[in-house]
């Protein structure tokens, strides 16, 4: 890694993320006389924030610092009281006008390989790592905390969205989406789960589209509007390796990553989405930019499964037009029920059968066409041996405080994933997982 930090090829890397969404773009096809998207009714509105105190600035002030601050934050939060009001200026200025700082516009991204293992040498190997100015999250997070309250108590937000909402996770997702699977096949359906994958989702929305969203969907007007506007256009960044650094390149797409608005204009950005959806009688789920799509089927009632053909031409249609791009190779079908019901349906798949998987990983859980959730308990026990076993090598080098550190970072976080998915399982299917969990006890 050491021989990557050069200021080419820092500039190597600013060049190679840029032409990325560039190509993701240059891929889509959209259709010449494509509408934009109405909603069904008109929203309520939102013109105006409202300045914010100097106790919620002390709130809203994390320690979190980026190479773009011209201090540490540590240090900004122990001399809180000497810099509180010309910093509450600055947010309430902002917030109050519509204007977002040109100053914070600009992100240091360091590259991150994927996975320990890739090729180092390989720029495709790598994700961008987005950080943003200690101030400008600050910002961030004050408009967050007076939008998101209008959001929720007027509705606005879809319902199976469970991407970085308060009560929302990946846990409370897929605990939905088993439990509405499992009454199926209680009642002698069989199910089939499509898994869509998009390509830099949140790289490549349009700002054209996203402000009209914001507009016509969301109800948001005025300085409200504005503030918006001026947040999300004029974006730069540039890459930072060791002590080099890239020039700054225009960010002429997507949402701003490394933010807290940035999930929350994302999930605004896909609204008519679940629309499109419901329209063909198909239910859903999503966490972010991962969309789940399901339907249960009487086992000779075939014709059913049109609809789920019609709802991805739909969808793949619908996104296309708005700058998203459907990974077809990522895309995967499972289906659910007895076997012989499920072999029964695979003629009436038609092109979806390219799809069809004998198990997926939906949010880091490894579903079965049984629902035995076998293959994911075998796998989450063999890695926590893994671990266990590396842990051991130094145990006799930490103290308990750092032992128990370490348990919990790479051991019980897997174990304790998703456990409620486990309920109703044979005790004889969790039996590794219990053995384990006392073995750990002990230890």
């Amino acid at each position: 890694m050491l021989s990557l930090a050069t200021t080419p090829k820092c500039e190597e890397f600013a060049e190679f993320f840029t032409n990325k969404i560039l190509a993701i773009r240059a891929e889509i096809i959209r259709d010449p006389n494509y509408l934009q998207d109405a909603p069904i009714k008109e929203p309520p509105t939102l013109q105006t924030f409202s300045a914010i105190t100097e106790d919620d600035l002390y709130k809203h002030s994390k320690r979190s610092t980026c190479s773009l601050d011209p201090i540490p934050t540590f240090l900004m939060k122990n001399n809180f009281n000497y810099i509180s009001t010309p910093l509450l200026q600055i947010i309430n200025t902002s917030i109050l006008t519509g204007i977002f700082p040109s100053a914070f516009k600009t992100a240091v991204v360091k590259p991150l390989l994927k996975k320990p293992n890739l090729d180092y040498n390989t720029l495709n190997n790598y994700r961008p790592i987005s950080n943003l100015p200690f101030i400008s999250k600050i910002l961030e997070k004050a408009v967050f905390l007076q939008l998101n309250p209008f959001l929720n108590e007027n509705d606005i937000l879809e319902k199976f969205q469970s991407g970085f909402r308060a009560n929302h996770s990946t846990e409370t997702a897929l605990t939905k989406i088993v439990n509405d699977l499992r009454l199926s096949t209680a009642t002698n359906k069989v199910s089939a789960l499509v898994l869509l994958d998009l390509s830099a989702a949140f790289d490549t929305i349009d700002h054209n589209i996203l402000l009209h969203r914001l507009k016509t969907w969301v109800g948001l007007s005025g300085h409200v509007l504005k503030w918006l506007e001026s947040y999300i256009t004029g974006r730069q960044f540039y890459i930072s390796l060791g002590d080099h650094i890239s020039k700054n390149h225009d960010v002429p797409f997507g949402v701003a990553q490394g933010s807290c608005l940035g999930p929350l204009l994302f999930s605004l950005y896909m609204l008519p989405l679940g629309n499109i959806i419901k329209k063909h009688n198909i239910d859903f789920h999503s966490y972010a930019d991962d969309t789940q799509l399901y339907i249960s089927v009487e086992p000779n009632k075939t014709t059913a499964l049109q609809s789920l053909t019609s709802c991805l031409s739909a969808v793949t249609h619908w996104m296309s037009n708005n700058f998203l791009k459907l990974n077809e190779n990522k895309t995967e079908l499972l289906l659910i029920g007895p076997k012989d019901k499920r072999e029964a349906l695979l003629p009436s798949l038609g092109n979806l059968n390219q799809y069809v998987r004998e198990q997926v990983t939906s949010l880091g859980v490894i579903l079965d066409s049984d629902l035995s959730l076998k293959p994911h308990i075998n796998k989450v026990t063999k890695t926590a041996y893994f671990h266990l076993r590396n842990i051991a090598k130094v145990r006799p080098f930490l103290t308990k405080p750092d032992a128990e550190k370490l348990v919990h970072a790479f051991i019980t976080s897997r174990l304790d994933y998703c456990n409620p998915l486990f309920t109703g399982l044979p005790k004889n299917q969790l039996k590794n997982y219990s053995l384990f969990k006392t073995r750990l006890q002990d230890y």
